[in-house]
């Protein structure tokens, strides 16, 4: 009796229809583990790439005409708010300083003089009612005597000639004080139009002298020079840029689709191409546009011309960054960002309702100029007023 017994070959055959078998759901497992942790880290999380550096750009110009003699500073250097930048020709406006300052010492030694011509013909005024008064006594005592013969009758005509004499000189008087007290009514020494209007100019010169140096309105780089020595440059022209790179944020443009998710106050992650991977800054949405960027374009698309394209829309994300991160690595105008936001929480408000308190950006480089003038022109007033009687006394 034979007994059949498989070969190598049949025992082998089932172990090899398995393999693919147990390929097969490997891959599958792999699969799902790897969807799984896509949807797990790429939940609650809008990236994008399309996300430059942005900031302010300065401009500094001019407020006065002139020919330039100095620039302080070039393309890359660093400079202070106040520093000199550029400096102008000042020989027209030291001139016209200096004749200012005489005009304003010549105004207020003329208005003295008007004070005093006041004073002075009100004592002629108080001595002509005298010679009136006078007269007056004159001609009444002499009628009583007439009756009585002891005063003839040419004297008295005579006396009352000297009596009309004296009313008409002190008509004439009170004329000439009306004349010269409505140019000096309700006013003080400081207060007189002459006076005003001299104070006026040489504010205007001092000022316009102090404009011939042009400084930095802000702490930064400069950039986009163009001015050059010897140029003769007008008011509001741009000389060079002041770019503050301690004062920059980052526009993320976001897709139109991904816009449901983000909100004002969320985290966000961001790398730039210009530093190594491991270098990471750390931001906050703290706005978003009013529009798409092809809204604000130079030629906005006309979508009812007829022949429409669609093209997904892009708006622009304001983020805010850390400071000290900046400060550590610095970014510049321009640089390319890789932005991630997690938008988990979705408590913040989609646009900003709220009216700023303060303003986003000041200069105080220039809040001193009136007051520097004032004081000069208070200087030239101490000088050229009357040493011996306050301008109190002399007002009327």
């Amino acid at each position: 009796m034979t007994t059949n017994m498989p070969s190598p070959a049949d025992t082998a055959q089932p172990k090899v229809t398995r393999r693919p078998q147990v390929l097969l759901i490997l891959a599958i497992v792999l699969l799902v583990a790897v969807l799984g942790i896509w949807y797990l880290l790429g939940r609650g999380v809008e990236t994008t790439d399309d996300a430059y550096v942005d900031g302010n750009i300065v401009q500094v110009t001019s407020q006065v005409s002139g020919t330039v003699t100095v620039i302080s500073g070039d393309n890359t250097d660093h400079v202070d708010a106040g520093s000199p930048m550029v400096t102008l020709n000042a020989v027209d406006a030291e001139i016209q300083y200096e004749r200012t300052k005489s005009n304003l010492a010549r105004a207020v030694r003329q208005a003295r003089t008007q004070y005093y011509q006041v004073q002075q013909l009100q004592a002629e005024v108080n001595q002509r009612q005298n010679d009136v008064r006078k007269a007056q006594d004159d001609v009444r005592r002499r009628n009583l005597l007439a009756a009585s013969g002891a005063v003839s009758r040419e004297e008295i005509s005579h006396a009352e000639e000297v009596l009309k004499n004296a009313i008409a000189g002190l008509d004439g008087t009170k004329h000439a004080l009306a004349v010269r007290s409505a140019m000096v009514d309700n006013t003080t020494l400081r207060t007189h139009p002459d006076v005003l209007v001299a104070t006026s100019n040489l504010r205007d010169a001092y000022i316009a002298l102090h404009r011939t140096q042009i400084f930095a309105p802000i702490s930064g780089l400069i950039t986009k020079r163009s001015v050059q020595v010897g140029q003769r440059i007008n008011p509001g022209v741009a000389l060079m840029s002041v770019v503050p790179v301690d004062q920059v944020w980052v526009n993320a443009n976001f897709k139109e689709s991904q816009l449901e998710e983000l909100r004002i106050g969320q985290p966000v992650l961001l790398r730039a191409d210009a530093y190594s991977r491991h270098i990471v800054f750390h931001g906050t949405i703290v706005g978003l546009d009013a529009g798409t960027g092809s809204a604000f374009s130079l030629m906005p698309a006309q979508n009812a011309t007829g022949n429409w394209i669609k093209v997904t829309q892009r708006v622009a994300v304001r983020i805010a960054l850390n400071p000290q991160e900046v400060a550590q690595n610095p970014l510049r105008l321009g640089l390319s960002m890789r932005v991630s936001v997690n938008t988990s929480d979705k408590d913040g408000p989609v646009l900003n309702t709220k009216t700023p308190q303060q303003p986003a950006y000041s200069t105080d480089i220039f809040k001193n100029e009136l007051k520097d003038a004032n004081a000069v022109v208070e200087q030239v007033i101490s000088e050229n007023e009357d040493r011996q009687h306050d301008s109190k006394n002399l007002s009327l």
